[in-house]
């Protein structure tokens, strides 16, 4: 590869990842809908066919094979970055990361920490979390938001996206507007402990239950709030789908 070529590419580079981190750094309001982190989707494929056409001088299949590299070595960054938060996290909650599916339908787990290579995602049982009818978070829930705050503090790049679920019980809007008010409350606390993420909240309603709604023991298991973490817009999920 030419210097020249190389250069330039190395400028489109460094120019894009100043522009579109920039503007997630320098946002005043760190706390919005879920809904704008779609925003971001599709920044990373442009910024690596962006990356491949420039570094391969106009030579598409050159540029393809560029590509693949500089994206299998960002992903296998974000991978590490994932796993490393997933394990920190764990530590700071005296828990285990698990994977299994048996994890969260495990009544004695009101808590599970499980991560991919897009993001973590840390499982809150309800009875854990809130009182009987009520949307603010125990004492209990506090403190452990908080440790997960203070790992959080060292990832100010990191997504916050906090999703409430709630059983069957009840009509689909009084639900949603439950799941809201306590996703909201949850992403609160992480907003008042002062970290510098992005933090979104959304409410899924009886949406995606763990198990089906057939048993008051299966309905436990339901009533859950998931804090996922993200390394960037473009892995963020439909958090209420199964998709």
């Amino acid at each position: 590869m030419k210097k020249n070529t190389m250069k330039k590419a190395t400028v489109v580079l460094l120019t894009s990842t100043i522009l579109f981190t920039g503007c997630a750094q320098k946002d005043p309001e760190r706390y919005n809908n879920y809904e704008n982190t779609q925003k971001g989707v599709g920044i990373g494929a442009f910024l690596g066919a962006l990356i491949g056409a420039v570094a391969s001088g106009g030579n598409h299949a050159k540029g393809a094979v560029i590509g693949g590299v500089v994206g299998g070595a960002l992903g296998g960054t974000i991978g590490y970055s994932m796993d490393e938060q997933a394990g920190q996290i764990a530590k700071e909650l005296d828990e285990k990361v698990d994977n299994t599916p048996q994890a969260v339908v495990n009544p004695d787990n009101d808590i599970v920490i499980s991560n991919t290579q897009k993001y973590v995602k840390i499982m809150l049982r309800d009875k854990m979390v809130f009182d009987t009818n009520s949307s603010t978070p125990t004492q209990e829930a506090a403190r452990k938001i908080e440790k997960i705050s203070n790992v959080l503090t060292k990832y100010p790049d990191t997504i916050v996206q906090v999703v409430g679920f709630t059983d069957s019980r009840g009509t689909y809007e009084y639900n949603q507007k439950l799941s809201e008010q306590r996703a909201k409350s949850v992403g609160d606390i992480f907003f008042n402990n002062g970290i510098q993420n992005q933090i979104y909240s959304k409410g899924c309603s009886y949406n995606k239950p763990i198990v089906p709604n057939k048993t008051k023991e299966d309905m436990a298991l339901n009533r859950r709030v998931e804090i996922y973490l993200y390394p960037n817009t473009e892995s963020v999920i439909d958090a209420c789908s199964n998709q």
